[in-house]
């Protein structure tokens, strides 16, 4: 789901992340905000401040039924079957970054991808990433983002994400479809 620049005002007290910088915000009930994002179970949302914070999915009913039932879709069962690392790549897809509309992997934020079997059984994932700029306080979200959607993978028991700043990211890791999405084509 996107929704670009729906006012909507919040039925409660809500915790966000202030973006770029990553520090806690708590947005009081009645705070109007404007949703600019809602991808990958959270909303960005800009404040009458001019501030841009991302909520998580699990606050979504702070602005409403629909979000709420957006972020708390259910998401189809994990295959039955081996374990494929391709379904990591169809995971970390539904990671986004909160500023822009599209996900980490078309970004080209994710620089490896990586599964080893444990000897006790299932695997363990290893996945290094970056940020579109250095100093970026939305690492450590979206870090935890990915771990968490790694993690609920079936097979998967270990999930180690790192985010790395070498080599330093720039627009041309991004895939044609985000080059295309972002009107860059």
């Amino acid at each position: 789901m996107y929704r670009r620049s729906e006012r909507e005002v919040l039925l409660r007290d809500c915790e966000g992340t202030e973006i770029p910088g990553g520090d806690k915000a708590l947005l009081p009930k009645g705070s109007l905000v404007t949703v600019i994002q809602s991808l990958g179970g959270s909303h960005t949302v800009l404040t009458e401040q001019g501030y841009m914070v991302r909520i998580d999915g699990k606050d979504a009913d702070a602005l409403g039924d629909k979000y709420a039932k957006a972020s708390q879709e259910p998401k189809p069962a994990a295959p039955d079957g081996p374990f494929e690392e391709s379904q990591v790549w169809d995971e970390l897809k539904t990671v986004y970054d909160p500023e822009i509309p599209v996900n980490i992997v078309d970004l080209g934020l994710v620089y490896k991808c990586e599964s080893k079997p444990l000897p006790g059984g299932g695997y363990r994932v290893e996945v290094q990433m970056t940020m579109t700029a250095p100093g970026c306080g939305m690492g450590g979200v979206l870090k935890e983002d990915v771990r968490h959607k790694v993690l609920g993978l079936s097979g998967v028991k270990e999930a180690d994400v790192e985010v790395v700043w070498e080599p330093p990211w720039d627009p041309s890791r991004m895939s044609d479809a985000a080059r295309l999405q972002l009107g860059w084509m």
